[in-house]
């Protein structure tokens, strides 16, 4: 083999870099031509394939749409101005590698999902108290007592555990409390009208 020939190596299945061998020297001047990618040694000059980083990857379509809608979310919250905007949005559109869009938003932070908060569950005994305050209509003063332990209950629980339904609570006690208070009317009014009514016949 003749030292001034060119042999070339892939790298692990790696394309080449050219599809065919590329003659480095001018053997009529005997010089050497430099070339990116080139590892040249005294007498023999070698091509390698140049490094698998992630740097040196072409980047997508999909990785540029990426970076540009990054971009306009930056631009929204104001971390970039007009010109700077339009200066990355050109350059992510013509990028093709990764390096070429990493530079683009390195200097922006990285966006955050906002921590979703879990939905409070509304309190049963809550709810059970606001049953037994309406059915106290429909059944009597039997459901009357149960709508206003319940009620205090669940406003207890409510308090220290967080969950919904104090306002279900609050209403169970109002409509159980009233059913009490119009029944010690209704009764002191029927007391003062037996005592009526006895004064009457005497």
């Amino acid at each position: 083999m003749d030292d001034n020939d060119t042999t070339l190596i892939p790298d692990n299945g790696t394309p080449p870099l050219a599809d065919k061998p590329q003659r480095i020297a001018d053997r009529e001047r005997g010089g050497r031509t430099a070339v990116p990618g080139v590892i040249q040694s005294a007498g023999r000059t070698r091509v390698f394939a140049a490094g698998g980083g992630r740097e040196k990857m072409r980047a997508a379509d999909a990785d540029r749409d990426r970076v540009v809608e990054f971009l306009n979310m930056a631009y929204t919250e104001g971390r970039l101005s007009k010109d700077e905007y339009d200066g990355r949005l050109e350059n992510a559109f013509s990028a093709r590698t990764y390096a070429d869009l990493d530079q683009l938003v390195t200097d922006l932070p990285v966006a955050r999902a906002a921590p979703v908060a879990p939905v409070a569950k509304t309190n049963g005994l809550a709810i059970a108290s606001l049953a037994c305050g309406i059915a106290q209509f429909g059944f009597g003063p039997l459901a009357t007592i149960p709508a206003i332990v319940l009620g205090h209950v669940a406003r207890h629980q409510i308090r220290r555990t967080g969950e919904q339904g104090a306002g279900l609570a609050l209403a169970g006690l109002i409509l159980g409390w009233a059913a009490v208070i119009l029944g010690m009317i209704l009764i002191v009014v029927g007391l003062a009208m037996s005592v009526g009514m006895s004064g009457t016949v005497h």
